[in-house]
């Protein structure tokens, strides 16, 4: 079965531009606590780079804002895998709200980077295996 982490997040008035809804930089924000839920899932040592001396790195973010959201609202954050190579992959971000609609989502292109030399790596096993389940 292929990992799909979602969480939950509530719109702090902080998050809130001038115009009255959440400001576009605050959905990079959400996409990445959601990212880091999914990877915690996948292999909890992933984020802990001192452990494997790996990283992960976004190298692309194609975002799609639908609709505003405002103050108060309860969100929800499903991240999916869609593709992989040998160093690269690409995840697939949605947020909804509360009625279900959702409200932004983006494909987001990243790469493992090995940290102690500062070049990109190969997958490890632990996340490619949430990739290869797709195929």
């Amino acid at each position: 079965m292929t990992l799909i982490g979602n969480i939950e997040l509530h719109v702090e008035d902080n998050e809130i531009d001038e115009l009255g809804h959440v400001n576009n930089a605050r959905f990079l924000e959400y996409f990445e606590r959601a990212r880091m839920d999914w990877y915690n899932r996948c292999d909890p040592t992933l984020n802990n780079v001192t452990g494997k001396h790996l990283g992960t790195v976004v190298v692309n973010i194609d975002v799609n804002y639908r609709q505003e959201c405002f103050s108060g609202a309860r969100l929800a954050i499903a991240t999916t895998p869609r593709t992989r190579g040998r160093k690269s992959y690409v995840l697939h971000q949605e947020i909804f709200n509360d009625d279900g609609a959702r409200v932004c989502d983006a494909m987001v292109t990243s790469v493992i980077m090995d940290m102690s030399t500062r070049k990109t790596a190969p997958i490890p096993s632990s996340l490619a295996k949430q990739f290869t389940e797709r195929e």
